[in-house]
């Protein structure tokens, strides 16, 4: 058991799999930075001027104020702190958005690319030969058509 775990693992490993994750870790941690950056200091410097050029990250609701008694703070102020919440709300649309995008472009080429009469781009090889079994399995059906339409 032990060592069909270690050979999956080596498995995984060597056929790209981990590497393939790692990278996208990697890039998908410098994109949280620019869906950060465009969302702090491209989106919400416009929203807020909209709103009267309030921080949204500090908007809170209070439900009690703090309580003092002799100048000490008995009781602590409670807040809902739903600005934070708005800005991951544009953070996910930003990047929900941003995703769509990339796939709908990624999609697109790959069409182009699985396209063997689109010379434009290269097909690839699996695809290709896909594509040559088919016409060959094409004119097979109709000269065996044409074999057995003589012969009734």
């Amino acid at each position: 058991m032990k060592f069909k775990l270690l050979q999956d693992f080596r498995e995984f490993a060597v056929k790209g799999n981990m590497i393939d994750i790692a990278i996208g870790v990697i890039i998908g941690a410098a994109f949280n930075k620019v869906v950060n950056i465009l969302v702090k200091e491209v989106l919400m410097p416009p929203l807020s001027l909209i709103t009267g050029g309030k921080n949204w990250e500090n908007k809170r609701l209070i439900l009690r104020e703090t309580v003092a008694l002799e100048g000490k703070p008995k009781l602590e102020e409670i807040a809902i702190g739903y600005g934070k919440l708005f800005e991951a709300g544009i953070d996910f649309l930003v990047i929900a958005f941003t995703v769509f995008v990339m796939v709908k472009l990624m999609n697109s080429m790959k069409n182009k690319a699985d396209d063997p009469k689109n010379k434009t781009v290269v097909t690839p090889k699996n695809i290709e030969l896909m594509h040559k079994t088919n016409e060959l399995l094409e004119k097979q059906n109709q000269f065996l058509e044409k074999i057995l339409g003589e012969k009734k």
